[in-house]
C-alpha cells in the first residue's frame, strides 16, 4: 500500500507499506526520521510519542496507513535546524537529557501539555507524563526542564 502524509511540515510517501506495519516504523525506517525511539512496542513507555493531527499518540500503536492523508509531527518537527523548540531547549539546560531514549517521547508529552496547560502544577505534570517511562533518572530534572520551559513560554 501506498501511504501519503504530512510530515513535520512535509508531504511525504512511502510506497509498499505492509498492512500491519506502525507509524513508528514507517517514520523511523522507511522516511529516516529516527527521534521517536523503538523501547517497548506496546505503548507502555512513550519513547514513540508523536502528533497524529495534533493529538499525541503512541506511533507503535498505529498502523502505518491510519496516517495516511492526516498530519504527522515527531520530535524532530518542533523545532527548526535553526532553532530548538523552548522544551527541547529546556531539556537541555536542565540536564533532563541522560541515555535519551525516552527523551523524544517526554518531549513531545511536555509540549502537549504546556499548550493546554501553560503553567501546570507539579501535580498536573506528573500525570500528564505518567504515560513516559525513564530507566535514568529520578524524573526531578525532567520535572525541572518542565518548569523551566513553562517560565520561559511565560517571558514570550
Amino acid at each position: 500500500m501506498r501511504v501519503n502524509c504530512k510530515i513535520n511540515g512535509v508531504d511525504r510517501t512511502a510506497d509498499d507499506v505492509w498492512e500491519g506495519e506502525s507509524l513508528l516504523y514507517l517514520l523511523r525506517e522507511r522516511l529516516g526520521l529516527p527521534g521517536s525511539k523503538n523501547a517497548c512496542e506496546q505503548g507502555e513507555c512513550g519513547s514513540c510519542t508523536v502528533y497524529l493531527d495534533g493529538t499525541p499518540v503512541c506511533a507503535c500503536l498505529v498502523a502505518a496507513g491510519q496516517a495516511a492523508g492526516r498530519e504527522v509531527v515527531t520530535v524532530e518537527g518542533l523545532g527548526s535546524e535553526d532553532e530548538l523548540d523552548p522544551v527541547q531547549e529546556a531539556f537541555l539546560r536542565s540536564g533532563a537529557v541522560q541515555c535519551g531514549f525516552c527523551t523524544p517521547g517526554l518531549i513531545v508529552s511536555v509540549h502537549d501539555l504546556l499548550e493546554r496547560n501553560p503553567a501546570p502544577s507539579d501535580p498536573e505534570i506528573r500525570e500528564a507524563l505518567a504515560g513516559n517511562l525513564c530507566r535514568c533518572t529520578g524524573y526531578e530534572k525532567i520535572m525541572d526542564a518542565v518548569r523551566l520551559a513553562s517560565a520561559s513560554r511565560e517571558e514570550k
